[in-house]
């Protein structure tokens, strides 16, 4: 790396976004076809390695199949798959035929899934045998394919006329949950990719080496760590699990394969320092360990740094914008702090009006609108959330932070009611909307409760239908309830049954209040 400092870096930093741009091009045809793109590995210990040249050949076949489907230049096409190489060919394809990605977790409810197809109008849903028959898919769009149809590519031309895009053209569609309201989907434009310059600063990704990231591909974390160090001639190294996350089967494939770079997540660390002697029973050779998706706890980084003789690198951000900052190889690390602004960020910490907070107050994190590639052309079809949003001189990010007179950004909580729980940005009204759903359930509010090893999980306050009497198993009835209706991880993983809910004049739920509460309740517990 030729920085030596934060200085350097933002001083020499150029934006360089050409009028036409392709993420497909950029991340895949730009490849020596006998370059190794990935190596994949799933649960049961079945590799495969795969060359650019097969993912060139995969990603045009699909592109031909989107095509014969009638997908044309900015239709959305959705896609609900585990990580493989065809599913990665498959969101190249999407952009080959200038579409728009709608990638979607296997762990949404068939409710999440539904809202997505019908809010996005997507024309087509790709998927597998799995999940073809979810959320009444085929009612909603043209075409459901599948992609372990062995007849799906078959005969199909290994070569494609992809469409010339601008940069500033749509390429990628995110659901976001907000504090109101159901999901809504950020449209990124191609160029989205060019601004995340992460992999270059904070990971200094180098041409051929093996990468890792533990993100899921259907959220900017999981997409990005894949296509940002492709760009850069990386090769990624897969890993596609059963069920959850397990911190033991993590580790061990990480041995095997030993990449020198990796993106994880607070939460998977949490979970491995469950594990004794981690470092001695699951020797790594790191090169580069960068964290993101929720605060990183400075214990964590101790501990991971004990066993691994390595610094983690945490930065920040979010769908609509991300990173704004991070920490760098190339400058001291403050346990705790997220860093500096990334270069080329205009990033501030803004008082309600807009001005610059004091040293060392707390302020919310802004970034001046416009003044990025990655800035997001809005939100799908809702004009009016993207005035609010992206019309002004500033993009509020809604996340309180505090400045040191170094620079350093320390992150201070929410500034709105939005959960984050193990990296899951989880808005509480489509949680409280499930639970309503339950017949013992009258009213519902979800806040953050602190967690040790999720940083907070779902609690649900939740006052109960006249008939009901409170119990524990009512409470896991209620729980289980949720999880499946709605998601496998945006659930309430405690609830407690309340005689009524803090309200406002107008009838507005005081979700603060309950935070408070649950806050206090927290550090009781803790000091008891």
């Amino acid at each position: 790396m030729r920085y030596t400092s934060h200085e350097q870096a933002c001083a020499e930093h150029r934006w360089r976004v050409p009028e036409r741009y392709n993420i497909a091009r950029d991340v895949c045809d730009k490849h020596p076809r006998d370059k190794l793109a990935m190596v994949w590995e799933d649960w049961r210990g079945r590799q495969r390695k795969v060359s650019w040249g097969e993912l060139q050949d995969l990603s045009n076949q699909f592109a031909h199949a989107l095509s014969d489907h009638g997908v044309q230049p900015g239709d959305r096409v959705a896609m609900l798959l585990p990580p493989t190489p065809e599913t990665a060919a498959a969101f190249i394809a999407a952009w080959k035929c200038g579409a728009i990605l709608l990638s979607m977790s296997v762990l949404y409810g068939d409710q999440s899934i539904a809202h997505r197809l019908r809010d996005s109008q997507s024309k087509v849903l790709v998927t597998d045998g799995a999940n073809a028959d979810r959320a009444g898919a085929r009612d909603i769009v043209e075409h459901v394919l599948r992609i372990d149809d062995p007849g799906l590519l078959a005969d199909r031309p290994r070569s494609f006329e992809m469409v010339d895009t601008a940069a500033d053209d749509p390429a990628q569609l995110y659901y976001t949950s907000g504090t109101t309201g159901l999901a809504k989907g950020i449209v990124h434009a191609h160029r989205y990719l060019l601004g995340h310059e992460e992999f270059i600063y904070c990971h200094d990704v180098q041409d051929s080496e093996l990468f890792h990231g533990m993100g899921e591909w259907a959220w900017a974390a999981g997409i990005c760590p894949l296509l940002g160090p492709w760009r850069l001639g990386a090769t990624q190294l897969v890993f596609q699990r059963e069920g959850g996350f397990d911190p033991e089967q993590q580790l061990a494939f990480l041995t095997r394969h030993r990449p020198t770079n990796i993106f994880t997540t607070p939460t998977a660390m949490r979970s491995m320092m469950g594990i004794e002697r981690a470092g001695e029973r699951y020797p790594l050779a790191l090169r580069a360990v960068c964290s993101a998706g929720e605060p990183l706890n400075p214990e964590a980084i101790r501990w991971f740094r004990g066993q691994y003789d390595i610094t983690v690198l945490d930065f920040y951000g979010l769908s609509e914008s991300y990173p704004l900052v991070a920490n760098f190889p190339f400058m001291e690390v403050r346990e705790g702090s997220m860093g500096k602004p990334m270069p080329g960020w205009e990033v501030a910490i803004l008082d309600e009006d807009e001005r610059p907070v004091a040293q060392g107050e707390r302020g919310e994190i802004c970034l001046r609108a416009r003044s990025n590639p990655h800035y997001p052309l809005g939100y799908w079809n809702n004009v009016e959330a993207s005035e609010e949003a992206f019309a002004g001189e500033w993009f509020h990010t809604k996340d309180a932070a505090e400045q040191d007179e170094d620079g350093y950004v320390w992150y201070s909580g929410r500034a709105d009611d939005v959960i984050i729980s193990a990296g899951y940005r989880i808005g509480p009204f489509e949680v409280e909307s499930a639970c309503i759903e339950h017949p013992a359930v009258a009213e519902a509010a979800a806040v953050a409760s602190p967690d040790e090893r999720r940083g907070n999980v779902v609690k649900a306050f939740v006052v109960l239908a006249a008939g009901h009497p409170a119990s524990d198993e009512l409470a896991r009835e209620i729980s289980v309830f949720v999880r499946d209706r709605h998601s496998a991880y945006a659930y309430p993983r405690r609830i407690e049954f309340v005689d009524e809910l803090p309200k406002t004049l107008t009838g507005k739920i005081r979700r603060i209040e309950l935070r408070e509460r649950e806050a206090a309740a927290s550090a009781e517990r803790a000091d008891g």
